[in-house]
């Protein structure tokens, strides 16, 4: 486990000096830091057709940007270029342990830990994100500027590649492994690897309104809801047909709002929406199916782990109910259950003591078959 100083301060402490309001550098963040995964490791898993990877390369004053799987880094040399991969924590359950010490934030705003190898030279240039993200410093050395958060023209350096002019930094500094550097949305940065060296970047997910209308207007047609339709009985004869008057107005909002303002149906959007998985999950296609009985057993004597990248959540007005959305999925169950879901879900792991209540309840070790067998949660192997 890792644990991570941030300045001194508490958590709520950070976030009310920090948090979406300005970047700060945190020396030795994580005392005696070592690599969670290898760049022989991470190199493999771009060449995975399911891994999100990323090529950036920097040649005579060009940026070049190719999405994996890779075959070979034969042609690349030896410096000015990078490779990246998002959601590693999806993959390796070591580099998905460093999302620990940053669940004081709650996990459906947490994104996924996209991971870098650079050689001396590489990096992705200039840019602004539009989310938080702590940038932990693995082995070797990056140097990094932040700017501040003024209006800045953006630049095409290739067709995957989105830049922004040159900035005056308020942070410009050599990381070392350990080091973390906090960015808020909105803030260019850009980070130049000095010597071969490895970044591991904690992002927190943000949303587009838009987005957020869309993936509800989403909902409402694959649920086939909102099917009735806008009456008006009452209509006037009007002398301006071409004229749309405010009382139309009126009442197509008013049905709009009506949709929005059914707390149910909005929950279960929510629920749904934000526990689905960012990048495929990592589940094992050769699982071999767990009888109830095996699974009761093994819980007697095991902890249980949660699947890297794995979102389970739950609202307290729903929770009276027995609700729990699980990767996009709204599971229903008795809310006797309420301790050892909330314990799954609060959780990436859960010891076998604080499961052995529940182990004779009968709905619950059902439904922890059904989610052993899909793999949403495992054994370690090496317990």
């Amino acid at each position: 486990m890792y644990n991570v100083n941030l300045n001194n301060l508490t958590r709520q402490q950070f976030l009310d000096e920090y948090w979406q309001k300005k970047p700060v550098l945190i020396r030795g963040g994580i005392e005696n830091f070592d690599d969670p995964i290898t760049p022989d490791e991470l190199a493999g898993l771009a060449m995975e057709p399911n891994a999100e990877s990323r090529l950036v390369s920097q040649q005579d004053g060009e940026w070049q940007a190719e999405h994996g799987p890779f075959e070979s880094y034969d042609h690349l040399g030896d410096k000015n270029w990078s490779l990246l991969i998002q959601g590693v924590d999806h993959w390796d359950e070591h580099v998905d342990a460093l999302l620990s010490e940053f669940r004081f934030m709650p996990n459906w705003r947490i994104d996924d830990v996209m991971v870098s190898f650079a050689t001396p030279g590489g990096g992705v240039g200039p840019h602004v994100d539009n989310y938080d993200v702590f940038i932990i410093q693995g082995s070797g050395k990056r140097h990094w500027q932040v700017g501040s958060n003024d209006e800045l023209k953006e630049v095409v350096a290739n067709e995957a590649l989105l830049h922004v002019e040159a900035f005056a930094p308020i942070i410009d500094a050599e990381l070392e492994a350990g080091d973390i550097l906090y960015i808020p949305p909105g803030f260019p940065h850009q980070g130049v690897a000095i010597e071969p060296s490895m970044s591991f970047s904690v992002g927190f997910r943000t949303i587009a309104k838009s987005h957020l209308f869309s993936g509800f207007a989403d909902y409402i047609i694959d649920n086939q809801l909102g099917k009735d339709m806008v009456v008006d009985p009452e209509r006037q004869a009007t002398s301006t047909p071409g004229l749309i008057d405010n009382n139309d107005i009126e009442k197509l909002t008013a049905s709009l709002k009506d949709m929005l303002n059914d707390k149910q149906r909005l929950t279960e959007f929510y629920g749904e929406f934000f526990s689905a998985a960012k990048h495929e999950l990592a589940i094992d296609d050769d699982i071999e199916p767990f009888e109830t009985d095996e699974i009761i057993d093994i819980l007697t004597e095991q902890p249980l782990y949660r699947l890297g990248g794995l979102r389970c959540l739950y609202f307290s007005q729903e929770w009276a109910k027995g609700t729990i959305y699980i990767d996009g999925e709204k599971y229903s169950v008795s809310p006797q259950l309420h301790e050892p879901l909330t314990l799954l879900a609060d959780n990436t792991f859960v010891t076998h003591e604080q499961l052995a209540p529940w182990l004779e309840n009968d709905e619950f070790s059902q439904l922890m078959t059904e989610l052993i067998n899909q793999g949403y949660w495992y054994f370690n192997e090496a317990e």
